[in-house]
């Protein structure tokens, strides 16, 4: 089936997408029922009130009965409070149902999120992704409380009052009627006109919320670069365009709401003007009750007709919002987890075999990647930026998947692994490192709870971390903020060893650990390499000489492919490429 596109969603009522909508209400059917129930109540209540009146009108007043007009009165008021329950229960539990729904869809949006490969981030944007994440699943949750049930509350109460007017007279119903081919047009053209609008405003709203998470995210480069005029400028722009888009909604509802009152004063004025000539030309008494209950019904009857057109608007943002939730949980860009095999632990032998990879279709950034690490080795990768070597890292851990060849680990293709089981034996610090706004304890565990304060404390003490940490204020608990940023670079970069270690992986991976870090960070560093590299496969990613050499075999890549590999003495003597990386990059090191 083909997809529908932004443009095909704007209709407020799109039965295939409100269908799906409605597979998340199974878990809440006794909930879903007892508001349909609501509904039809307060339909009943609420039309019983203007036929009390008539009969107080008609019967009580006119036969002057004080007896009637007390128990008449009684009743109206027995009938109101029943009313104001059944209201107070449908409005209660159709949001809450709304909100149960919501709820259910974030959790599985989220996990889907979680499953997707490194590609769909590499192409995707953050801001974009919130906004569906929480806005657009917040209008998936007024469909519910304030757009399906609402619609079909006035429906039904409109029905009800339709019946009503044609059983106590007919003639005064075909009045209300002829009005309402008028108010039934003027909303179809509101809608349509309400359509692109709200996909317009749901467009901008993505716009600035990309906008603003990004220039946050990058306040620091914004303000070194003396460019807040310049960002200032383009929010204004684009803050006009959200501005703009919601005053189109405001400009339609303006103009509708004020027509829809005028012909519904002009119903009322027809009702009086034929009802009162009947009174006066018959001296029909009993007509005043019946004048008085047609004011009322036809209000009911006009009163939801406008409604609906603004819970229509509710219903079609919130369809629009759906569709984009939907394509999110549509796409099949996730990382295929069919394997079946696990075990507890791995030695760590590694094998790349004629490996071709590439992140754009047609362009490859591996070309036939061939090599071996055993079990227990340091291997090192070096080469010029763009060389591939931080690609070979991110196929280990399966964060996007080969064109073709093969990699094993154990001699078992990552393929055949389940995927959990595959990534936690591999751990991997990365250059830039990734902090939660959370405790230390906290980003170091990641609320795993087989890893315990205890062990984080003498994982600390093992590589020469635990002194640092307790120099810091509330030691373990101390909250790092956003991306660790009350750390230096070299801290997190500690705290991303000790992360690491915690683990006890078979496999460690060190994406240029250490490029960017002060000299004491490094010395630290150095002495939790050599801890931590002791006795597991460890792949090292680095420009700094002192882990190079140290490596039992070093591979160096260039345009995607490896051209030498050997240890670094051999390396040195074959006088290659190798050599003149470690003359231009390591000398000055290597003289100091």
């Amino acid at each position: 089936m083909a997809k529908k596109t932004e443009k095909d969603t704007g209709k407020a009522f799109d039965y295939t997408l409100l269908k799906r909508l409605l597979q998340f209400i199974k878990p809440y059917r006794i909930t879903f029922y007892g508001v349909i129930l609501a509904a039809i109540l307060l339909s009943v209540f609420a039309i019983l009130s203007p036929v009390l009146l008539r009969e107080i009108v008609n019967t009580a007043l006119e036969n002057k009965d004080q007896s009637l007009l007390l128990n008449l009165i009684v009743l109206m008021m027995v009938v109101l409070i029943f009313e104001v329950v059944s209201q107070l229960s449908f409005v209660y539990y159709a949001n809450w149902l709304g909100e149960s729904v919501i709820k259910d869809i974030r959790i599985k949006l989220f996990k889907h999120m979680l499953s997707f490969k490194m590609k769909y981030y590499d192409n995707s944007s953050v801001g974009l992704l919130v906004t569906r994440a929480v806005t657009d699943i917040q209008r998936i949750g007024e469909i519910f409380s304030q757009g399906f049930f609402m619609i079909v509350s006035d429906l039904l109460k409109m029905v009800v009052v339709a019946g009503v007017m044609l059983f106590y007279s007919w003639k005064l119903a075909l009045i209300v009627f002829a009005i309402m081919p008028i108010i039934l047009y003027a909303t179809k053209v509101f809608q349509k006109a309400m359509k692109g609008a709200f996909i317009d405003v749901r467009g901008q709203v993505s716009n600035l919320n990309t906008f603003v998470q990004e220039r946050i995210t990058g306040m620091k480069i914004v303000q070194l670069f003396n460019r807040e005029k310049i960002e200032q400028e383009k929010f204004r722009l684009i803050n006009e365009k959200h501005q703009n888009a919601w005053l189109k909604t405001v400009w339609y509802n303006s103009i509708f709401f004020p027509i829809a009152e005028i012909v519904s004063s002009v119903a009322i004025g027809l009702i009086v003007w034929y009802g009162g000539l009947r009174v006066v030309l018959n001296n029909n008494v009993d007509e005043l009750g019946t004048i008085f209950m047609f004011i009322q019904l036809s209000q009911m009857l006009f009163r939801p007709l406008r409604q609906i057109a603004d819970k229509f608007n509710v219903l079609q943002m919130g369809m629009v919002a759906a569709n984009r939730v939907f394509a999110i949980l549509d796409r099949e860009d996730t990382i295929t987890n069919e394997g079946s095999f696990e075990k507890p632990s791995i030695k760590g032998d590694i094998s790349f075999k004629n490996v071709h990879f590439g992140y754009v279709e047609g362009e490859e950034v591996l070309h036939g990647i061939s090599f071996d690490v055993k079990a227990g080795e340091t291997v090192a990768i070096v080469g010029a930026t763009g060389a591939g070597k931080s690609t070979i890292i991110n196929l280990l851990n399966r964060f996007y998947e080969i064109n073709s060849g093969q990699i094993l680990v154990d001699g078992v293709d990552i393929k055949d692994y389940k995927l959990a089981s595959l990534r936690e034996k591999i751990a991997i610090v990365l250059q830039d490192v990734f902090l939660f706004a959370d405790t230390i304890e906290n980003n170091i565990s990641l609320k795993n709870e087989d890893i315990t304060l205890e062990t984080i404390t003498q994982a600390a003490q093992e590589i020469s971390v635990h002194d640092f940490i307790t120099s810091l204020p509330n030691s373990y608990q101390y909250n790092v903020k956003e991306r660790g940023s009350m750390l230096s670079s070299g801290q997190r970069q500690l705290l991303a060893f000790l992360r690491a270690y915690v683990s006890k992986p078979s496999i460690l991976i060190l994406d240029e650990a250490t490029s960017s870090v002060d000299t004491y960070s490094e010395q630290l560093i150095q002495k939790a390499t050599e801890k931590i590299t002791q006795g597991r496969t460890s792949i090292v990613i680095a420009h700094r000489l002192a882990t190079i050499k140290k490596a039992d075999k070093i591979i160096v890549m260039d345009a995607g492919a490896i051209i030498e590999s050997g240890t670094h003495k051999e390396l040195l003597k074959k006088g290659g490429y190798y050599k003149s990386l470690y003359q231009a990059q390591f000398l000055a090191e290597d003289v100091a």
